[in-house]
């Protein structure tokens, strides 16, 4: 072989291996496939690119081609298909007359190049199958242990989740809204991927950094990026923050509640720091004699609580703080704590006793860090006497005895207030509401009979009868006594005496019983308590309320009965003549025919004349001279 010949067959060696290189099996260089892009689980239309000439139509051959190798998997005869054993049985149809494959129930697997070759192989056109699934909304999920800002090497933030996507999806992480890039010795990102038995891939990526005091509040979550056939899309997972330890710097006093603090609040004193974690604290106060400082015990949680407040907890209070990661000590500034308070109300005199009409001086004094402003009030009503330290009471009567309260309160400091309770006694002999009352009773029922008496000095009180007595106290000078006892004949016919005595006197109530055969009582035992009381004693009532309505109300109707009467009678007698009186001053008063017939009664009047004169109308009318002023009583109105 010549040098020419040797030429030449290189020339065709190195054309052959160039198209064989570029994986074209013809000749011609192969067109770029069509593509087509479908979403996991929908339908894919492969059309074929051959001409749709009758003839190459009717015989077309599809192939799958994956890594680069073929596989038949559809035939076309004579505008007639049939699918191929394997993966796609089942899952292919022809459409626009054999000019489109259908391709149903796309998964993962079919992203692949799909080729139909006419009858002559060179014949074929490519379609090029996208396939693509959202993944599901991203996770994350951040370390909970926490990260030191003492740490030289990037740790592990937060690492974020992206499930069953196609294709993998791209991954961004952000802090506080900015994205974070690679960063040598500062932030690391490192990545991987699961292929599913579905085709489907989860995305996990891991997000490393250092981290400082300032990213105690940053907000770190990561983005997905996706393609769909319908364009790019994106998702983002939820914020979170991650634990930053750090070395506290300075460690302060709080006290709960703020503002000004009376005797009796709960008050929570506690330590606070601005590191993280929070050191180990000390709550210490200055004693007030040898002006050292000395612990407090704490609860559990480091705090002081004064439950309730008193004005031995005011003084100088301060925190100490040790970080047990540094072992650095703290210490906070003294804060001054202060409690207001009133203490020892005393009123002077302590007793205070004096005789009907007399006057009678009360002053009231009080401890306090603060400005006092005092009060007197009635105890009985809460009715305000006086304002000042002294009450004055004038021309004093019996009533004016019992209870003064004296009250100390600190306008400034709402709520602050002490009060201390005086009992003036009059002295006078035992006083009682009534000396006689009535009860109503049943025989041979047991009853209760109560007595009281008032006086100073303090009265007691004896029955005349047999019984059981008790007493109860009512105020200093006032004494209740109630005698239990079984209605009998002889306790029917006598009555009960209840009689008070002190020193000064004596004073007796008597209480008849008288049996009430018409009231019918559900109860064995009745009991008459003491009604309203009069004067600063009290009384009982003879009758219940509703019975003394039913009373009032028979006598006025017995009393419009006898008037009804009274006057038919009378105006019988008229019209018969019979009466003594005589008929020459009458006056005829006119009625409709209606009330002709109704009662009219004459009243003669004992008016002189002169006296009858004054009662003339305006009008100028004169009497008769007989007329002695009789007047008609129409007794219907």
């Amino acid at each position: 072989m010549g040098r020419s010949g040797l030429i030449c067959a290189f020339l065709l060696a190195v054309c052959c291996c160039s198209r064989r290189a570029a994986g074209v099996p013809g000749e011609a260089e192969q067109p770029e496939p069509e593509l087509v892009e479908v979403e996991v689980g929908h339908t894919a239309l492969l059309k074929c690119g051959l001409s749709h000439a009758q003839g190459n139509l009717s015989h077309v051959d599809w192939f799958s081609v994956h890594k680069e190798k073929q596989m038949l998997i559809f035939r076309v005869r004579q505008g007639q298909g049939q699918s191929e054993p394997g993966e796609y049985r089942n899952r292919l149809s022809l459409q626009d007359k054999g000019a489109t494959l259908v391709l149903t129930g796309i998964t993962p697997h079919d992203d692949r190049i799909f080729m139909c070759q006419g009858k002559r192989r060179a014949q074929e056109h490519r379609v090029r199958l996208r396939v693509y699934k959202a993944p599901e909304e991203p996770s994350i999920q951040v370390n909970t242990l926490g990260i030191s800002v003492n740490s030289k090497e990037p740790v592990e933030v937060a690492t974020c989740v992206g499930r069953n996507g196609y294709p993998v999806p791209q991954v961004t992480w952000y802090k506080n809204g900015q994205s974070l890039k690679e960063e040598k010795n500062r932030v690391h990102i490192q990545s991987s991927q699961t292929e599913e038995s579905s085709g489907l891939f989860t995305l996990r990526s891991v997000l490393q950094a250092q981290v400082s005091k300032e990213d105690k509040d940053a907000q770190f979550y990561c983005e997905l990026s996706y393609r769909l056939p319908s364009g790019n899309h994106m998702k983002e997972s939820k914020e979170v923050t991650v634990p930053v330890f750090y070395p506290a710097e300075r460690v302060w006093l709080e006290v709960e509640p703020e503002g000004m603090l009376k005797e009796g609040d709960r008050v929570e004193i506690r330590c606070l720091a601005d590191g993280n974690p929070q050191p180990h604290f000390s709550i210490i106060k200055q004693n007030l004699n040898t002006r050292e400082m000395e612990e407090e015990r704490t609860d559990d949680n480091g705090v002081l609580v004064l439950d309730p407040a008193q004005k031995e907890h005011s003084g100088r209070y301060e925190c100490q703080g040790l970080d047990l990661e540094t072992t650095t000590s703290l210490q906070s500034d003294q804060q001054e704590l202060v409690v207001n308070y009133v203490s020892d109300v005393r009123v002077s005199p302590a007793a205070p006793e004096s005789q009907e009409g007399s006057s009678l001086t009360l002053n009231c004094e009080a401890e306090s860090n603060q400005d006092l402003q005092f009060q007197w009030l009635r105890e009985k009503t809460g009715k305000l006497l006086a304002k000042g330290q002294v009450l004055q009471l004038h021309s004093l009567k019996r009533e004016e005895g019992g209870g003064y309260r004296c009250l100390a309160s600190v306008p400034s400091v709402p709520g602050l207030n002490r009060s201390q309770l005086v009992d003036v006694a009059i002295f006078g002999p035992p006083w009682m509401a009534s000396r006689e009352k009535k009860m109503w009773v049943k025989e041979n029922s047991e009853l209760n009979l109560s007595c009281e008496a008032s006086g100073h000095p303090r009265p007691s009180i004896v029955w005349s009868v047999h019984g059981t007595a008790s007493e109860q106290d009512q105020e200093p000078q006032n004494v209740l006594s109630v005698l239990n006892v079984l209605v009998t004949p002889e306790l029917l016919e006598t009555g009960a005496e209840c009689v008070a005595s002190n020193s000064l006197g004596r004073n007796t109530t008597i209480i008849f019983l008288e049996l009430d055969s018409n009231r019918t009582t559900n109860l064995s035992t009745s009991t008459i308590s003491p009604p309203a009381r009069a004067n600063g004693t009290s009384t009982e009532k003879k009758l219940t309320e509703p019975e003394s309505k039913g009373v009032v109300i028979v006598a006025v109707t017995v009393c419009v009965l006898v008037l009804a009467l009274l006057g038919a009678v009378l105006y019988f007698f008229y019209k018969k003549g019979k009466l003594p009186c005589g008929r020459s001053g009458k006056q005829e008063i006119t009625l409709p025919p209606s009330r002709k017939s109704e009662f009219v009664v004459e009243v003669k009047s004992d008016k002189l004349p002169e006296e009858m004169g004054l009662l003339q109308g305006s009008s100028g009318d004169k009497r008769a001279p007989g007329d002695q002023g009789e007047k008609y009583i129409d007794l219907r109105h």
